[in-house]
C-alpha cells in the first residue's frame, strides 16, 4: 500500500525552516539537494547563480512512518502564496500503482510533469488534480 506524506514549498527559505524542524524533531536529513546539483535538461535548463542555491528537495523522517519533505520555488515553478505552497506526497509501492494512482488521481486535473524516470534514480510525476490539490507520485526503484 503506498504511503502518504507533506511536501512544502518556500520561498527560498527552505533550508532555514528544514534546520528548525530538524532542531524540534530531531534526527538528520534523509536528503538534502540544491538546484545547481540538478544537471540541466530541455525541460529544465540551467539556473540562475542565485536560484542553484535553493533547495530542490529535502526530506526529514519524523517517526517510523512519516516523512517531511520539502523544496524551494523557481522562476520555473513561479511564487509561492498560501494555498499553493504544498502538495500531497505518495510513495508507491511498484511502477503500476504509480501509474494507477497518477493516472486515477490526475483525471480532469492538470498534469505539471507526466510520470518518468529521474536523474535522482526514481519514476516520478506531479499533477493537480481538478480540486486544485498539488500531488506528487514517486516510486523509488531501489529502496532507500
Amino acid at each position: 500500500m503506498a504511503s502518504v506524506h507533506a511536501y512544502l514549498t518556500f520561498n527560498g527559505n527552505t533550508e532555514e525552516a528544514f534546520n528548525f524542524y530538524k532542531s524540534v524533531f530531531g534526527g538528520e536529513f534523509d536528503y538534502i539537494g540544491k538546484f545547481k546539483d540538478m544537471p540541466p535538461s530541455e525541460d529544465y535548463p540551467t539556473v540562475s547563480e542565485e536560484e542553484g542555491e535553493r533547495i530542490m528537495h529535502v526530506s526529514l523522517r519524523i517517526g517510523k512512518d512519516s516523512v517531511l519533505m520539502a523544496s524551494d520555488s523557481t522562476s520555473m515553478s513561479g511564487d509561492v502564496t498560501f494555498g499553493n505552497n504544498f502538495s500531497i506526497s505518495i510513495n508507491a509501492e511498484s511502477r503500476e500503482e504509480a501509474d494507477k494512482l497518477f493516472n486515477g488521481l490526475s483525471t480532469g486535473g492538470s498534469v505539471i510533469m507526466p510520470m518518468d524516470n529521474t536523474f535522482w534514480g526514481a519514476y516520478f510525476g506531479m499533477f493537480t488534480d481538478k480540486f486544485g490539490i498539488n500531488w506528487m507520485v514517486n516510486f523509488d526503484e531501489q529502496p532507500q
